[in-house]
């Protein structure tokens, strides 16, 4: 008999698809109960995460290992619908859910008026990133990335406006293109393999005759290019800046959330695929694009945010800062690395939405001026001097009352840039220590090994990065809360207050509990690691039997 347990693994896909279809028949103008019905699934999201993260490691009984499998209609695998939650799939179900409260509460504050269905794209959006996280199949995962970037699409063009649009339509051919390249590496390893479902995929893919050996490897390339498209590895990336930037502040810092589907899905296949000898003449496949075009990436993220001068351009440079040293670390393939890897991506996603949530708020406190250089604005102000009267005395400051409002945003950007710029002591720096710790390490892990090459770059790279990053915020940070001598002073709804402030709350949490949460992330990559404890679970995940059955 199925245990409550098991059918819970269906609540994150199935909770959103009923409450997105229920908002679709609620009159528009009745934005309240919308509201009220996005928020209670997400809240439902965000507990069903929780204790399936519990579930996988092992802190509530109910599964008699760390993978919980879900057989939807109860076909056996791989014929059927598989789900399949393990440590990190969970974490990320958490992840997503966490980010998506804190945008919805924000736009309650007047983004959600801005357009029609945002709550039911909005919930949509969530079961196909779910489902994503979820699936065990790659016909499904298919499926549910469709399902994702249809709503996505309506949520980038929520709000109209030129630029949005424009940057809309960029964003959809794009995705487009990569859902065509998505079907079409699909379809070819369907024709080599047989099978669809990731665990027999990793189970007979060391037996593909040396015939079919290229067909499969193009077919895994193509599938490849899709989610590197979505991952926003350069070149691919060209799209990332301009869409994330013409995005309603709510819908950006969800969208951060949606680069991680990308690197998940690379994630789990390589390492599932590829990654050991159990592939066969295909072991290693990619490793060196992913290595390498991850360390690209890293370093055209970095040369895009010095020359970055807006805010909201500045912070999806660091999307992409952050899927460059997560792509960087799944080449490098060793399980210390990707736990150090797993624990930047939750600080980066939380801090990147928490920064383009704040990036509106601060937006309401540009003046004309603020937009002038430093320097230009001092001869501005000396030279308006000179023209009021030569001989009169300037009236001498004697100290400036810092509004409340000013006070929150001044040490939420502070916060924002400490942890996007991975500078110590936040989360951002753990990540990035824990990442560089790992890297270092002998080859291999004997000490009589030597420091892999490729770990120098990226040493490089990431101390490059995260100087580039502190100066880009910091030039942006004078312009707008010092130059201003008298900055407009904005009107800050606790509604809008408190998600950014709870997202930088959660960054300082694991901040400070970063021993725990290391523990946990090392699991969960160790468990990655095991391909053969998930294919075991996954293939040999058991029917419920009928009731005909059960009484024979």
């Amino acid at each position: 008999m199925m245990r409550w347990t098991d059918h819970l693994i269906l609540v994150p896909v199935v909770l959103p698809l009923v409450a997105g279809a229920a908002m679709l028949l609620v009159d528009e103008q009745r934005r309240g109960l919308k509201f009220a019905i996005s928020l209670v699934s997400t809240l439902g999201l965000l507990a069903a995460a929780i204790v399936l993260m519990r579930l996988a490691d092992g802190r509530l009984e109910g599964w008699s290992g760390s993978i919980g499998v879900y057989l939807a209609a109860n076909w056996p695998v791989p014929f059927g619908i598989a789900l399949a939650v393990d440590r990190l799939s969970a974490l990320l179900l958490a992840l997503c859910a966490v980010l998506a409260l804190a945008s919805l509460v924000f736009s309650h504050a007047r983004w959600n008026r801005a357009g029609v269905h945002f709550h039911a794209l909005f919930q949509f959006l969530l079961m196909g990133v779910n489902g994503t996280f979820l699936t065990a199949d790659l016909f499904n995962l298919f499926v549910f990335f469709e399902v994702m970037l249809a709503a996505s699409y309506g949520l980038a063009l929520h709000g109209s406006g030129a630029a949005r649009v424009a940057a809309g339509m960029h964003y959809v051919a794009v995705n487009l293109v990569a859902s065509s390249l998505f079907l079409l590496g699909v379809s070819m390893l369907y024709g080599v393999t047989g099978t669809l479902n990731m665990a027999d995929l990793a189970r007979v893919i060391a037996h593909v005759s040396p015939h079919d050996r290229m067909l499969l490897e193009a077919g895994a390339a193509l599938l490849g290019i899709a989610f590197l498209v979505k991952s926003a590895m350069w070149p691919l990336a060209f799209w990332l800046p301009a869409t994330y930037a013409a995005a309603s502040a709510p819908v950006a810092a969800v969208f951060a959330i949606m680069t991680k589907v990308g690197i998940y899905v690379i994630l789990r296949l390589w390492l599932l695929l590829f990654a050991g000898a159990e592939a066969g003449a295909s072991s290693g496949f990619g490793r060196d694009l992913l290595l390498y075009g991850g360390m690209a990436t890293l370093a055209f993220a970095t040369i895009g945010m010095l020359a970055s001068h807006d805010l909201r351009r500045l912070a999806a440079y660091s999307i992409i800062m952050s899927s460059g040293a997560l792509l960087a670390a799944i080449g490098f393939g060793e399980t210390a690395v990707v736990a150090g890897a797993l624990f930047y991506l939750l600080s980066s996603t939380l801090s990147a939405g928490a920064l383009f949530l704040l990036i509106e708020l601060i937006e309401r406190t540009r003046t004309a001026a603020s937009s002038v250089l430093a320097v230009t604005l001092e001869a501005f102000e000396a030279q308006g001097a000179l023209h009021a009267g030569a001989g009169e005395e300037a009236p001498e400051d004697s100290g400036v009352v810092i509004p409340a409002a000013m006070a929150f945003l001044g040490l939420s950007f502070v916060t924002s840039a400490l942890l996007v710029a991975g500078l110590p002591p936040l989360s951002g720096f753990i990540g990035k220590f824990a990442l560089l710790a790992a890297m270092l390490q002998p080859a291999g892990g004997q000490a009589g090994g030597g420091v892999q090459p490729a770990a120098w770059i990226m040493l490089a790279l990431l101390l490059a990065s995260g100087l580039a990053g502190a100066v880009a915020l910091m030039r942006i940070g004078i312009r707008t809360f010092w130059v201003p001598t008298r900055p407009r002073v904005p009107r800050l709804r606790v509604i809008e207050a408190m998600p950014v402030a709870a997202l930088l709350l959660l960054c300082l949490v694991i901040t400070v509990q970063a021993g725990p949460v290391m523990r946990y992330l090392d699991s969960a990559a160790g468990a990655l690691a095991r391909r053969d404890d998930y294919v075991r679970a996954v293939m040999g995940a058991p029917t419920v039997p009928s009731a005909r059955d059960r009484a024979r």
